[in-house]
């Protein structure tokens, strides 16, 4: 295979990779910027501790959340049988499909003076104000249990599959020296299911340093609600830069030490036996206490937030489907579309290109390419806008000079830069399902297709396309799911009077209306639950 013949798909990966790494370049070079110094003096002696406090605070407290609930709920349900287990093994993973700040403003409303709970406490018990403490869920702590119960699912499929795959033969060898099950637990078990707790608990922290409506509505106060501050409130969009690159920072040395925390450790099962586990039964309250760990996870992250979230759509008669909701939706699932379809089909010519190749540069584009994903949205707002805006004033310059008349802003006066922006955030998540879908095709049978005269377009139009419809499918809803419930970058991008679900959500629970955000809350969770119901099928189908 000549160089020659590699060129185009090279080239391609080239640009993407430029592009990807474009927000984030725009980004780090404002690090040494002078911008506006009364603007950040006045950040760094007010809101900057503040920002940094609680950004270590939620990262320690919700990464130890998550190991906690995550391998707990992991290992129950992978090494024990217990009443309901079958149930909890793919039901686990429904809290993902709910949104962190979704489950902030159903929890507001149901925990509040006013809200159903403390209303029901207060006529059970005769109780008044005065009488009780009620802890307050918009705070530091809430916010964090907030993250802490839906992002678990992270570590828990991570674990689980570890869990499986390695513990067999390794839990009967250490049972022959005489440890037993909480001792093989701390000493074979976790040790080998480290690198996959490591890597769920990596992905939970990278969404909680993404994510902006939840702490904002909580006034909790990190580098993301900052950057939103700085960019809109002061308007010193260097400043505002400046906090991205400090969280972008953040983000770079939490996947470092993840990675040097490892050192020169290697996690093997080398037992060769893999044989199915049925569980060791848990006879009696031991039983039922393994239930009840299972399904406080799954109630607080889902079945109850979901059942509060449909009472108050159905209940309230602002809360409906109207035709400002319809228009909503169609802003989304434009948005959404969009941004799937062009994400899975740069990701086909990624994957192909490194399949062509079989040399490094393929492969490490396709790595930068991946970096997208741990950089949070509000991040890529202000690596996209910075650049992209200058390039719409000279656009529009270059056009008034040509034909007279100003066009205004060509780019980020639509939704071309935003879907910019969702291409630079989750193209990776594409990237990686097709990737794994194509590198199960056997290279046999690119053989077989040349022999038959057929080019590498048409090998890849013929023949891997067809094999590949079902991943292709999966990696397009699984972008569509994202950008349907991304909020930072939709805030910081949309057009003016351009409103999608999760900024409808948002802007009415700020302003209180917490029934007239339901319905859609609602609609974003349901999109959020069909990739969860295929992966719990697979998961079902994947029991011992």
């Amino acid at each position: 295979m000549t160089l020659s013949r590699l060129n185009p798909l090279l080239l391609v990966s080239a640009a993407v990779a430029a592009l990807v790494s474009l927000p984030v370049a725009s980004v780090l070079t404002n690090i040494l910027s002078g911008g506006t110094g009364a603007v950040w003096s006045h950040l760094a002696a007010t809101v900057l501790p503040d920002y940094v406090g609680n950004t270590l605070v939620l990262c320690l407290t919700v990464g130890l959340g998550v190991i906690v609930v995550g391998v707990a709920t992991a290992w129950l349900t992978s090494m024990h049988a217990f009443p309901g287990r079958r149930l909890f093994e793919w039901a686990l993973v429904l809290p993902l499909a709910m949104p962190a700040y979704v489950l902030a403003y159903v929890y507001t409303d149901f925990l509040q003076f006013v809200g159903p709970l403390q209303s029901f406490l207060r006529d059970a018990f005769d109780w008044h104000k005065a009488d009780y403490w009620f802890p307050d869920v918009r705070s530091l702590g809430g916010a964090v249990s907030m993250f802490v119960f839906v992002l678990y699912p992270y570590v828990y499929l991570l674990a689980r599959t570890a869990f499986l795959e390695r513990a067999s033969g390794m839990l009967e060898a250490s049972r022959t020296l005489g440890l037993g099950p909480w001792r093989s637990f701390f000493r074979v078990s976790l040790p080998l299911a480290r690198p996959a707790v490591a890597a769920g608990t990596a992905l939970a922290l990278m969404e909680t340093l993404a994510d902006y409506g939840t702490v904002s509505y909580f006034g909790v106060h990190t580098f993301t609600t900052g950057i939103y501050r700085a960019w809109f409130s002061l308007g010193d969009r260097i400043a505002a830069a400046q906090l991205a690159a400090a969280l972008l920072l953040f983000v770079m040395l939490l996947l470092l030490i993840e990675r040097r925390s490892r050192g020169r450790s290697r996690f093997h099962d080398t037992t060769g036996r893999h044989r199915q586990r049925h569980g060791q039964r848990l006879p009696g309250w031991r039983g039922w206490l393994a239930t009840a760990v299972c399904a406080l996870p799954l109630t607080v992250g889902f079945v109850l937030p979901a059942g509060l979230l449909l009472r108050l759509a159905l209940a309230d008669g602002q809360a409906r489907f109207d035709g400002h909701f319809l228009n909503m939706m169609r802003n989304s699932f434009l948005l959404a579309g969009l941004t799937a379809i062009i994400a899975v089909a740069l990701a086909v010519l990624l994957a192909y290109g490194a399949r062509l190749s079989k040399g490094v540069p393929a492969r490490a584009l396709n790595r930068l390419v991946g970096l997208g994903y741990a950089v949070p949205g509000s991040v890529i707002a202000v690596g996209v806008l910075i650049p992209v805006t200058r390039l719409d004033i000279w656009l529009a310059g270059q056009w008034q000079q040509s034909f007279g008349s100003n066009p205004g802003l060509l780019i980020t006066g639509g939704i071309a830069a935003l879907v910019y922006a969702y291409l630079v955030r989750f193209l990776a998540v594409a990237l990686q399902a097709v990737s794994t879908s194509l590198a199960k095709i056997t290279p046999s049978m690119d053989d077989a297709a040349r022999s038959l005269g057929l080019g590498q377009g048409a090998t890849l139009r013929r023949v891997h396309l067809p094999i590949m419809r079902s991943s292709l499918f999966t990696a397009g809803l699984l972008v569509f799911v994202d950008v349907m419930k991304e909020l930072p970058a939709t805030l910081v991008m949309r057009p003016f009077d351009f409103d999608t679900l999760a900024t409808q959500a948002y802007t009415l629970a700020s302003d209180e209306r917490l029934a007239e955000a339901a319905s859609a809350s609602l609609a974003i969770v349901a999109v959020g639950l069909l990739p969860l119901i295929a992966l719990s099928r697979q998961i079902s189908r994947s029991r011992r």
